[in-house]
Protein backbone atom coordinates (compact mmCIF):
# COMPACT_ATOMS: atom_id res chain seq x y z
CA UNK A 1 0.00 0.00 0.00
CA UNK A 2 1.46 3.41 -1.03
CA UNK A 3 1.73 6.09 1.20
CA UNK A 4 -1.36 8.09 -0.16
CA UNK A 5 -3.75 5.04 0.95
CA UNK A 6 -2.06 4.42 4.25
CA UNK A 7 -2.54 7.95 4.94
CA UNK A 8 -6.41 8.02 3.35
CA UNK A 9 -6.94 5.04 6.20
CA UNK A 10 -5.75 6.99 8.78
CA UNK A 11 -8.24 9.48 7.54
CA UNK A 12 -11.22 7.70 7.64
CA UNK A 13 -10.76 5.68 11.04
CA UNK A 14 -9.95 9.56 12.31
CA UNK A 15 -13.03 10.22 10.65
CA UNK A 16 -15.31 7.46 12.75
CA UNK A 17 -13.63 8.88 15.46
CA UNK A 18 -14.44 12.47 15.21
CA UNK A 19 -17.82 12.54 13.44
CA UNK A 20 -18.61 9.36 15.32
CA UNK A 21 -18.74 11.31 18.63
CA UNK A 22 -20.73 14.21 17.20
CA UNK A 23 -23.65 11.98 17.26
CA UNK A 24 -23.13 9.80 20.69
CA UNK A 25 -22.69 12.71 23.13
CA UNK A 26 -26.23 14.54 22.45
CA UNK A 27 -27.79 11.23 23.84
CA UNK A 28 -25.43 10.45 26.27
CA UNK A 29 -26.07 13.93 27.95
CA UNK A 30 -29.70 13.32 27.34
CA UNK A 31 -29.80 9.84 29.25
CA UNK A 32 -29.04 11.55 33.04
CA UNK A 33 -32.51 11.80 35.17
CA UNK A 34 -30.15 12.54 38.53
CA UNK A 35 -27.23 14.78 39.83
CA UNK A 36 -24.91 11.38 40.47
CA UNK A 37 -25.74 10.26 36.81
CA UNK A 38 -25.57 13.51 35.24
CA UNK A 39 -21.87 13.48 37.06
CA UNK A 40 -21.36 10.21 35.38
CA UNK A 41 -21.89 10.92 31.75
CA UNK A 42 -19.83 14.14 31.78
CA UNK A 43 -16.57 12.22 33.34
CA UNK A 44 -18.22 9.44 30.39
CA UNK A 45 -18.33 12.58 27.85
CA UNK A 46 -14.59 13.44 29.09
CA UNK A 47 -13.36 10.57 28.04
CA UNK A 48 -15.31 10.74 24.44
CA UNK A 49 -14.30 13.97 24.14
CA UNK A 50 -10.75 13.09 23.93
CA UNK A 51 -10.99 10.56 21.37
CA UNK A 52 -13.04 13.07 19.49
CA UNK A 53 -10.53 15.72 19.57
CA UNK A 54 -7.76 13.11 18.52
CA UNK A 55 -9.73 12.32 15.85
CA UNK A 56 -10.98 15.72 14.79
CA UNK A 57 -7.50 16.97 14.89
CA UNK A 58 -6.00 13.76 12.61
CA UNK A 59 -9.22 14.04 10.17
CA UNK A 60 -7.74 17.41 9.35
CA UNK A 61 -3.95 16.94 9.41
CA UNK A 62 -4.66 13.60 7.25
CA UNK A 63 -7.00 15.75 4.79
CA UNK A 64 -4.56 18.15 4.25
CA UNK A 65 -1.50 15.98 4.10
CA UNK A 66 -3.53 14.12 1.26
CA UNK A 67 -4.22 17.67 -0.28
CA UNK A 68 -0.67 18.25 -0.18
CA UNK A 69 0.40 15.33 -1.89
CA UNK A 70 -2.19 15.26 -4.65
CA UNK A 71 -3.17 19.14 -4.95
CA UNK A 72 -5.60 18.52 -7.27
CA UNK A 73 -8.00 18.03 -4.29
CA UNK A 74 -7.56 22.14 -3.51
CA UNK A 75 -9.14 21.84 -6.79
CA UNK A 76 -12.42 20.06 -6.39
CA UNK A 77 -16.09 21.53 -4.92
CA UNK A 78 -16.37 18.63 -2.33
CA UNK A 79 -12.79 18.87 -0.87
CA UNK A 80 -12.96 22.48 -0.38
CA UNK A 81 -16.36 22.37 0.84
CA UNK A 82 -15.45 20.16 3.55
CA UNK A 83 -12.58 22.14 5.00
CA UNK A 84 -14.41 24.97 4.86
CA UNK A 85 -17.77 22.84 6.61
CA UNK A 86 -15.08 21.82 9.26
CA UNK A 87 -13.54 24.94 10.23
CA UNK A 88 -17.33 26.51 10.54
CA UNK A 89 -18.18 23.89 13.21
CA UNK A 90 -14.71 25.19 15.40
CA UNK A 91 -16.31 27.90 17.28
CA UNK A 92 -19.09 25.44 18.17
CA UNK A 93 -16.84 22.54 19.00
CA UNK A 94 -14.47 24.13 21.00
CA UNK A 95 -16.16 27.20 22.16
CA UNK A 96 -19.88 27.48 22.66
CA UNK A 97 -20.44 23.60 23.93
CA UNK A 98 -17.48 23.42 26.20
CA UNK A 99 -18.75 26.44 28.11
CA UNK A 100 -21.95 25.52 28.27
CA UNK A 101 -20.96 21.72 29.55
CA UNK A 102 -18.52 23.48 32.21
CA UNK A 103 -21.78 25.67 33.25
CA UNK A 104 -23.47 22.10 33.51
CA UNK A 105 -20.82 20.87 35.59
CA UNK A 106 -20.80 23.56 38.24
CA UNK A 107 -24.38 23.64 38.50
CA UNK A 108 -23.87 19.81 39.12
CA UNK A 109 -21.32 20.61 42.01
CA UNK A 110 -23.45 23.41 43.96
CA UNK A 111 -26.48 21.23 44.00
CA UNK A 112 -27.43 19.47 46.91
CA UNK A 113 -29.11 15.99 46.52
CA UNK A 114 -30.18 14.41 43.64
CA UNK A 115 -33.23 16.31 41.37
CA UNK A 116 -31.64 18.06 38.49
CA UNK A 117 -31.17 21.77 38.84
CA UNK A 118 -33.83 23.55 35.86
CA UNK A 119 -31.01 25.55 34.90
CA UNK A 120 -29.17 22.24 33.85
CA UNK A 121 -31.92 20.93 31.79
CA UNK A 122 -32.71 24.34 30.44
CA UNK A 123 -28.54 24.75 29.58
CA UNK A 124 -28.94 21.33 27.73
CA UNK A 125 -32.21 22.65 25.22
CA UNK A 126 -29.97 25.37 24.87
CA UNK A 127 -27.16 23.12 23.35
CA UNK A 128 -29.68 21.58 21.24
CA UNK A 129 -29.70 23.94 18.60
CA UNK A 130 -25.87 23.45 17.98
CA UNK A 131 -25.94 20.05 18.16
CA UNK A 132 -28.31 19.89 15.17
CA UNK A 133 -25.79 22.24 13.84
CA UNK A 134 -22.88 19.58 14.15
CA UNK A 135 -25.32 16.35 13.06
CA UNK A 136 -26.32 18.35 9.65
CA UNK A 137 -22.25 19.19 9.38
CA UNK A 138 -21.28 15.77 10.47
CA UNK A 139 -23.63 13.79 7.53
CA UNK A 140 -23.06 16.64 4.79
CA UNK A 141 -19.32 15.94 5.48
CA UNK A 142 -19.67 11.94 5.01
CA UNK A 143 -21.86 12.70 2.13
CA UNK A 144 -18.84 14.92 0.30
CA UNK A 145 -16.36 12.50 1.31
CA UNK A 146 -17.87 9.43 0.17
CA UNK A 147 -20.37 11.09 -2.90
CA UNK A 148 -17.34 13.26 -3.95
CA UNK A 149 -20.76 15.06 -5.80
CA UNK A 150 -18.66 18.04 -7.22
Amino acid sequence: MSFYGILLVVHIIAAVCGLGATFAMPVLMGLPKTVTQAKFAHTVAKGIEKIAKIGSLTLLVTGIALGAINPLLFTQVWFVASLIIYVLVQPIVAGILPKKTAKQLSLLEETDGEDLPEEYMHIGKQMLPFNNIMHVSAIILIILMTLKPF
